[in-house]
């Protein structure tokens, strides 16, 4: 499936972080779990805002990596909610990123990231349907 790298999402990333020398592995490449948690951060902070409260993650669906990222590199995370069932929340993430000293973001990885809200007793819970979604 071809990736379009020319069209980075509207709005504000969930999450802006720089890819730091701690993040990577012996050839200045970024780990790929290093991403995917910040991933994650993104998807939490869109299915815990839509659920008003905990919001777990139960599975991640169709992550693949298109490009490397590099120390130094800018990364962009950006999540939009996409499906929400009686307690789950399906929500799509971009990574992109950027060398700090160029112009131009390239898409990085896309998955799919699928919540459940859970209630104080952890246990799961019914949440808005996405129409009412303030996000």
């Amino acid at each position: 499936m071809p990736i379009d790298q020319a069209t980075m999402p509207d709005g504000q990333p969930a999450v802006r972080v720089t890819a730091m020398p701690a993040n990577a592995n012996v050839y200045g490449d970024i780990f790929g779990g290093w991403l995917m948690a910040q991933m994650d951060l993104a998807a939490s902070s869109v299915a815990s805002r839509h659920a008003r409260g905990r919001a777990v993650t139960i599975s991640v669906e169709g992550m693949s990596f298109h490009r490397p990222v590099f120390v130094g590199d800018e990364v962009s995370v950006f999540g939009r909610l996409v499906k929400v069932g009686r307690t789950s929340m399906h929500v799509e993430v971009e990574a992109w990123a950027r060398d700090r000293h160029a112009d131009e973001d390239n898409k990085v990885t896309q998955a799919v990231f699928i919540f459940v809200a859970v209630g104080p007793d952890r246990r799961p819970r019914a949440v808005r349907p996405l129409a009412e979604s303030i996000i």
